[in-house]
């Protein structure tokens, strides 16, 4: 019998590692957007910033909400137009999940999503397997195969545990 390989198991991505990651986006920031030619801006700071800090991939409305109490005079537009900067600058990325309204997420290294198909929750996932298909220049019939993202769709534990209390009293 062939000696058992450990599979890497898929997990969500700590709030350590997102912490570290957040410092280090915020830290070369400034550099980036140099050596891109982007104008930095308070309002591009902020929103990233609060981009960052959101764990669970806000809309242009979460976000605007958010950088307001530091920027009382930004507009939605702004917010908007700014977030859609960010993601052609490489700077945020623009994911719709489950059909629902845009949400932005500042990570920008390559990341799967697991989805809560009742709340739509949305959290980063590290999945090792997924992103070996793309190595090499793996094909697939005529496609070279570059990179992919993942979505997995879930129900999340408060989800659960509200069907679950939904059944109960159903039953009683």
């Amino acid at each position: 019998m062939p000696p058992r390989t450990h599979e890497p198991r898929l997990q969500l991505l700590s709030e350590q590692w997102r912490e570290r990651y957040r410092s280090r986006r915020m830290a070369d920031f400034v550099t980036r957007c140099r050596e891109k030619g982007l104008a930095v801006t308070p309002q591009r700071v902020a929103i990233l910033k609060a981009l960052l800090t959101s764990g669970d991939h806000p809309s242009a409305e979460e976000i605007y909400t958010k950088v307001r109490a530091e920027q009382p005079m930004i507009s939605l537009a702004t917010v908007h137009r700014t977030l859609e900067t960010l993601c052609e600058a490489g700077e945020a990325g623009k994911v719709t999940l489950l059909h629902d309204a845009a949400r932005y997420d500042g990570n920008t290294d390559s990341h799967h999503h697991v989805v809560c198909i009742r709340c739509h929750r949305v959290c980063d996932l590290e999945a090792p397997q997924f992103d070996r298909l793309f190595k090499d220049g793996a094909t697939l019939g005529e496609f070279v195969l570059l990179d992919c993202s993942v979505e997995i769709r879930a129900l999340c534990k408060r989800c659960r545990k509200a069907a679950a209390t939904s059944m109960h009293h159903r039953d009683s």
